[in-house]
């Protein structure tokens, strides 16, 4: 199991729209607001490191007020 956490900077103002987004989504486990240099930070879980990048790519990275990722894996 693989767990990483993805900061988010986001279109201003999207910052909740974004966080309901995800946590929509299967692989999110928690997602929140936070203030400083990203907007969200979400924590993901997936069986193995390809499905993170596929689910990055794929799901996070797809959200339209999404601007940029950063992704951090837990060792």
């Amino acid at each position: 199991m693989v767990t990483a956490f993805v900061l988010c900077v986001t279109d201003a103002g999207k910052e909740r729209d974004v966080v309901q987004k995800m946590k929509a989504m299967p692989n999110v486990e928690e997602a929140y607001v936070v203030y400083g240099e990203y907007d969200v930070i979400a924590k993901i879980r997936v069986d193995e490191l390809k499905k993170l990048d596929t689910f990055i790519t794929e799901s996070v990275r797809t959200i339209s007020s999404v601007q940029m990722t950063s992704t951090m894996i837990a060792i």
